[in-house]
């Protein structure tokens, strides 16, 4: 995530930053020291999409600052 939005590790972990997703539930986690985009826990398709084909997690990553 850090390198898709062009900042280098010491000003991103300075940063303010929280990812949002849908429901109450936060499958997806970012870590500050290498900026990458990492799973909070075991994600089960089986049991969160059941009969849907195609599975789909959203979620937003909100970074304070100017960009």
């Amino acid at each position: 995530v850090a390198k898709d939005l062009g900042l280098q590790l010491p000003a991103f972990s300075d940063r303010g930053f929280r990812i949002v997703s849908e429901g109450t539930k936060q499958y997806f986690s970012l870590d500050g020291k290498t900026g990458h985009l990492v799973t909070a826990e075991r994600i089960d398709r089986e049991q969160l999409c059941r009969l849907v084909e195609q599975c789909v997690l959203r979620c937003e990553l909100i970074v304070e600052g100017e960009m």
